[in-house]
This record gives structure tokens, C-alpha cells and sequence, in this order.
């Protein structure tokens, strides 16, 4: 997927409200997982994703600054995500106690 004509969302659009449920895609741009809640507020933030799984069976949920995400809107409007990290490194990141 070209991110190229995609709109970078503010600081302050980084909320619950606006970014739970988008998709996050890896480098090789696939989506490797999904936000499922954000937690604090601007540039401290973390964002808790569900990694991996089929159908919610062995889905991880862990925590990402989201210094380390790129969101973004699509031309439709719809809020994605993209990520350096690869599906292998968040699924080895410490579970999301929450």
C-alpha cells in the first residue's frame, strides 16, 4: 500500500475516539495488527495492539509508543497506522497487562 498520499493525523487526533480499530501495517505493507485502545494522551501515549491470531484465538495484545506509529487517513477518510517493526517483533514484546 502507497502511504505516500496519506494524511498525517496531529498529536491531538491520536485519541481512542479516533484510532481504535485502525490497522497497523509493517514494513512490508501488510497489516500486522490492530489498536485496540490507547492509553494517556499526546506524544507519551501508548497505543495497546492485537497482534497475530485467527478469528481472536491467540491474538496478543501489547504496548507501542506511538513515537513509533505512523497514523494517518486514507484518501477515504479511514484511520490506518504504519510501523517500522515487523509482525515478529510486536508478537515479542511483553503481553498488555491490562
Amino acid at each position: 500500500m502507497d502511504h505516500s498520499s496519506h494524511k498525517p493525523l496531529q498529536a491531538g487526533e491520536i485519541i481512542a475516539a479516533n484510532v481504535k480499530g485502525a490497522d497497523i501495517y509493517g514494513p512490508d505493507n501488510k497489516v500486522i495488527g490492530n489498536v485496540s485502545e490507547v492509553l494517556g494522551n499526546g506524544q507519551y501515549a501508548k497505543a495497546v495492539i492485537e497482534v497475530g491470531g485467527f478469528f481472536g484465538i491467540g491474538v496478543k495484545q501489547v504496548t507501542l509508543d506511538v513515537s513509533r506509529i505512523a497514523f494517518m487517513r486514507d484518501e477515504n477518510g479511514k484511520i490506518l497506522a504504519y510501523t517500522k517493526m515487523t509482525k515478529v517483533e510486536l508478537k515479542n514484546l511483553p503481553q498488555h497487562r491490562g
